[in-house]
């Protein structure tokens, strides 16, 4: 047998690489494309949360108090998101006017998972407004309920 030439050894590896180019290119010929679907129905969403306020009781005009907020999800199958929170002030006694409080709410935006209990999903400050010039002294006593709600 002959042994190959320098010459001879770059044709026979120029064939190769040429072999294997056009492998690659009859790779890309035999390619195809297609189309398809597919499906899957999605949660009903949108599930009920109780929702909850809490702060210290005992203020007086001037004082104010960290209001904490959280959320309970009884449905076993769905977690629910807690979009922006709403809050408002009102009182057991008609003459102590909710008008002299100010509440806030501030939303944190958070999912509460299924079947729980006491999840955060925010938190205020409830403020007693000192009047100067009216007499308070008819929420001495009073109850303040924060009344909570989502959008």
């Amino acid at each position: 047998m002959r042994s190959m030439t320098k010459k001879n050894k770059v044709l026979a590896a120029a064939g190769a690489l040429a072999l294997v180019a056009g492998g690659g290119a009859a790779y890309a010929y035999w390619t195809t494309t297609g189309t398809g679907s597919g499906e899957a129905t999605n949660s009903a969403g949108g599930g009920t949360v109780t929702l909850h306020a809490d702060f210290t009781g005992g203020l007086t005009p001037g004082d104010a108090r960290t209001v904490g907020y959280t959320a309970d999800n009884a449905d076993a199958n769905t977690s629910t998101k807690v979009g922006a929170l709403t809050a408002t002030v009102e009182t057991n006694v008609a003459e102590c006017l909710p008008a002299w409080f100010s509440v806030t709410a501030n939303t944190s935006n958070t999912t509460v998972a299924k079947n729980s209990t006491g999840t955060s999903v925010g938190s205020g400050t409830l403020t007693f407004n000192d009047s100067a010039t009216v007499d308070q002294s008819a929420c001495k006593g009073a109850v303040v309920t924060i009344k909570v709600g989502s959008v």
